[in-house]
């Protein structure tokens, strides 16, 4: 792992369950665990990253969907409408994908980097993006969106994996590129 990277919770870290706090000040540190944040979201092929999959207890994530990095500061939904069955996956669970329906168009509001409010529209991929950092905000993983039966089956699969041993081997990947 680069110093310019942190390392992804995987399943089972608590950190991931604990609701995370509102960011009070953007200072210069907090602008640092952001540039980090984006490092370490594209390091791992993600869209979107939350503050505390890295063990950050902060109201934050970064996201990019095509179209640059950016953060939201407390984050909050304003508005949902439709409906979209997509496979999503995370990567404080990797490996899992699982077809999870959330609302298709999302509207969010929260802080950008410079404190001013703001107010984003997502369409499919990157309203579903908001809501799953979101979830991780309020320490929700995507299982927990899954029917009784299907987060049953992915709790057993899970036992049986070594995320840690995922996580590393990831690592390594990203090493050698």
């Amino acid at each position: 792992m680069s110093n310019s990277t942190y390392q992804i919770r995987v399943f089972g870290d608590p950190v991931l369950k604990q609701r995370a706090k509102d960011v009070t000040d953007i200072d210069g540190a907090l602008v640092g665990v952001v540039n980090t944040m984006v490092e370490t979201m594209y390091d791992a092929s993600g869209v979107g990253l939350a503050a505390p999959q890295v063990g950050v207890q902060k109201r934050l994530f970064t996201y990019d969907v095509g179209d640059g990095p950016e953060v939201v500061f407390n984050p909050e939904v304003a508005e949902t409408e439709g409906e979209w069955t997509y496979e999503e996956g995370c990567l404080s669970i990797p490996g899992f994908h699982f077809e999870i329906v959330r609302p298709k168009l999302v509207t969010i509001t929260g802080l950008d980097i410079d404190g001013n409010e703001v107010t984003i529209q997502g369409d499919e991929l990157l309203g579903r993006v908001f809501l799953h950092e979101l979830d991780h905000l309020d320490g929700v993983l995507m299982l927990e969106r899954l029917d009784p039966e299907t987060r049953k089956q992915a709790m057993i699969a899970l036992r049986d994996a070594d995320l840690d041993a995922a996580a590393r081997e990831r690592l390594d990947d990203i090493r050698r590129l």
